[in-house]
């Protein structure tokens, strides 16, 4: 009886004993976390990038070709600034052709010139959307073979050579440039139509 208590007293205060030799894994503690949201871990994909604020909450850096989902958000960034400075000088200039189908309303102006005209917009995107991308439309195909070097968003349009002579540090502020007004406008664009849509009214 006396030896069967002995063993229980030494168990017991073994159990609160350092541990000896126990290793512990430090990658969750020397894990990177992301700059804008530091309670989640650094999207690795993302890093360098030019405008990469290491926001990736949903992870899609880590699921997705980084090549295609910067290609989409530099188009969407394009198309976007230039939504925003339609929908608000279609309140106030019209093309001679469409003079008598004047909406102050630009949500409006869609059901106004009709299904024929949104379909050639559509068409004619739809069109420059595989020529620049010599037929390699989808996420899978889009920077192999001969566009897989191409850098996401150059097509070689600068009709005005602002890029031209150039240092790679210039080039790349004026990349990030438009890489943030691009998303200034997608936010931009977004809040203008719901802003005519919930008031019912002009933006100005």
């Amino acid at each position: 009886m006396m030896k069967l208590a002995l063993v229980s007293l030494i168990g017991s205060a073994a159990a609160f004993a350092p541990a000896g030799n126990v290793k512990v894994s430090s990658t969750s503690l020397s894990a990177e976390m992301s700059k804008s949201m530091p309670f989640l871990l650094q999207p690795e994909n993302t890093v360098g990038l030019i405008g990469s604020s290491e926001f990736d909450p949903l992870n899609f850096s880590g699921n997705f070709d980084m090549n295609w989902l910067q290609e989409s958000e530099i188009k969407h960034g394009r198309v976007a600034m230039l939504a925003s400075a339609g929908f608000i000088l279609s309140q106030f200039v019209n093309f001679p052709m469409y003079a008598d189908m004047h909406v102050d309303d630009s949500n409006m102006a869609p059901s106004v010139v009709g299904v024929s005209a949104m379909l050639q917009i559509v068409c004619a995107a739809g069109v420059e959307e595989y020529r620049t991308n010599k037929g390699k439309i989808t996420m899978e195909d889009m920077f192999t073979g001969e566009n897989a070097d191409r850098v996401p968003g150059d097509f070689g349009f600068d009709p005005m050579g602002m890029i031209k002579g150039k240092s790679e540090a210039e080039v790349n502020s004026m990349k990030l440039k438009e890489i943030k007004n691009g998303r200034l406008a997608m936010l931009a664009i977004g809040g203008m139509i719901h802003h005519n849509f919930v008031t019912g009214e002009a933006l100005f």
